[in-house]
């Protein structure tokens, strides 16, 4: 490994290419912590629902130490540490905290890339320079993700794909030096690395291994006919060992996605004399909704998230959020809504500046005047009444059902925003005549029938009992065999009126001798009109 900045290059060529992959291997474990404002000293899981159950998808240090390993299913993880403790992962908040990282990260370099699902790529050409060469580089890159309580390895390589394989399976700070023109020896360095430093699919590793390849270095002694014949059909670099090493090595380029940064559309009144009183205040924030409606408008987007800031003379700052149900730039909307914001806010000695920033904001074209314009202006349209409602409810309270492909009864509908876009469906799902209301989830009822695949005649249900007067079905319904167990059992439906006139919606669980168990269950899962 060489530790300085890298080859010279003579007057007038470019300098050679250096990237560094940053692997933040502990990502969704250190956010959660982070969220917790603390670390977490017993055996913790982050857990993910499948099919077959749920599946580990990270764990802190006394979680691995007891023997939980990620993608492992818990009922494993629970029989090697009983007391283990869980918490759900949430992929799409480390998602959105990778993409701020790349951004932040870009003090290394003029640009950063995302290297999904936990690292970065920055490039940093021709800058180490500024940071006193190569290793110290490293060094403030690991000193600058410390202090966010981040765990990282970093490197430093020619190409991407070397970076990542050193910062995966190399040496800490590990830094490979351009000294390989000819792009046709494979460092020793990497020679060392498994073939796992390639970045390619479970299947081909598994195929590498059979094959007797561990190393990277062994790739280079079979030829590259032999690899060609037998990956010759694999087009995508994740499922062609080729592809994977020719990037690897720089004889072909890898493409890369920079990150963008948006500059979120922000205006402010710095006031010549603090304000104290709620007319006031409004009257600023009328102005603010005018010049923020004037910025989106310009960059033709619409607000989803807003965040008002009231700097007060003594120093504090209140802040207040408001999430939107459509895109909107709207002035009276976004004052109206605000309103109801800022009943409880005390001014102190009086509040010397304001500032309102689209967090959050989404491409919004401009349109006719209509009927549905006319009501917004108004205050009247679907979503200035779903904001009013989000706004007095709180967020996430205003939902609406939507169909969901499935013909079991209480995974035929999901819950989303009202304003969402519905996911279009092959075809109409068709059923027979179904309850009013279904209960959240079936509870068990104890069933007197007169043979095991008749009837029933009399049932327990929360402590009373009911004789069946009327009785129709039953009406069957399979299980979910791409996402149900072997053993999953068939359901029978009937339709039941006792003595006294009350109708219900009850189902048997499984059949006599079917294999999958012993007697059916019955269970009761609606109420009739």
């Amino acid at each position: 490994m060489s530790g300085g900045q890298g080859a010279s290059c003579s007057a007038g060529a470019p300098p050679p290419r250096r990237i560094l992959s940053i692997w933040l291997g502990a990502l969704a474990m250190d956010r959660w912590q982070l969220a917790q404002e603390q670390a977490e000293d017993e055996p913790l899981v982050l857990i993910a629902d499948t099919a077959h159950g749920p599946r580990i998808e990270a764990a802190n240090a006394a979680g691995r130490a007891a023997g939980a390993r990620p993608g492992m299913m818990l009922a494993d993880a629970r029989t090697l540490c009983p007391a283990i403790r869980t918490a759900p992962s949430d992929p799409a908040g480390d998602r959105a905290l990778l993409e701020k990282l790349a951004e932040w990260a870009m003090r290394w370099g003029p640009w950063s890339a995302l290297d999904p699902p936990d690292g970065l790529l920055v490039d940093v050409t021709a800058v180490a320079h500024l940071f006193g060469g190569e290793p110290r580089l490293l060094e403030n890159v690991a000193a600058a993700f410390a202090r966010r309580r981040l765990t990282i390895r970093s490197a430093i390589a020619p190409t991407a794909g070397a970076a990542w394989a050193l910062a995966h399976f190399g040496a800490p700070n590990s830094i490979l030096a351009p000294d390989e023109p000819d792009h046709e020896r494979m460092p020793a360095p990497l020679a060392e690395l498994p073939v796992a430093a390639l970045r390619l699919d479970a299947d081909v590793l598994t195929v590498l291994r059979r094959l007797g390849l561990k190393r990277l270095g062994e790739l280079t002694t079979i030829g590259r006919d032999a690899l060609q014949r037998r990956f010759r059909n694999r087009r995508s670099p994740a499922a062609n060992p080729l592809i994977r090493l020719d990037q690897l090595l720089g004889r072909v380029p890898e493409p890369l996605l920079p990150v963008v940064p948006q500059q979120m559309p922000l205006v402010q009144r710095r006031l010549l004399e603090p304000i104290r009183h709620r007319p006031l205040l409004d009257r600023v924030l009328a102005d603010l909704g005018e010049d923020m409606a004037r910025e989106l408008e310009g960059s033709a987007q619409g607000a989803r998230r807003l965040e008002l800031g009231l700097w007060r003379v003594d120093g504090e700052v209140v802040v207040r959020r408001l999430e939107l149900a459509a895109a909107t730039r709207d002035p009276a909307h976004i004052c109206r809504l605000f309103a109801a914001k800022l009943d409880d806010v005390d001014a102190g000695f009086g509040i010397e500046m304001l500032r309102l920033r689209a967090s959050w904001a989404e491409p919004l074209a401009l349109e006719q005047q209509d009927l549905e314009a006319a009501a917004e202006q108004h205050g009247t349209s679907l979503a200035a009444c779903i904001d009013r409602l989000s706004v007095r409810l709180g967020e996430g309270a205003v939902t609406r059902p939507v169909l969901h492909a499935s013909h079991i009864p209480e995974r035929a509908q999901r819950w989303q925003p009202p304003l969402a876009v519905q996911a279009p469906s092959q075809a109409e799902l068709a059923f027979h005549q179904r309850p009013l209301k279904l209960l959240d989830r079936p509870e068990r009822i104890a069933v007197l029938y007169a043979t095991p695949d008749g009837y029933p005649q009399r049932f327990r249900w929360r402590g009373s009992v009911h004789d069946v007067a009327r009785v129709e079905g039953p009406e069957r319904i399979a299980p979910e065999w791409w996402r149900e167990r072997g053993a999953a059992r068939l359901r029978d439906y009937y339709r039941i009126e006792d003595g006294e006139g009350r109708r219900y919606w009850i189902y048997r669980q499984g059949l006599v001798g079917d294999g999958r168990g012993g007697l059916p269950d019955w269970y009761l899962q609606g109420l009739c009109a």
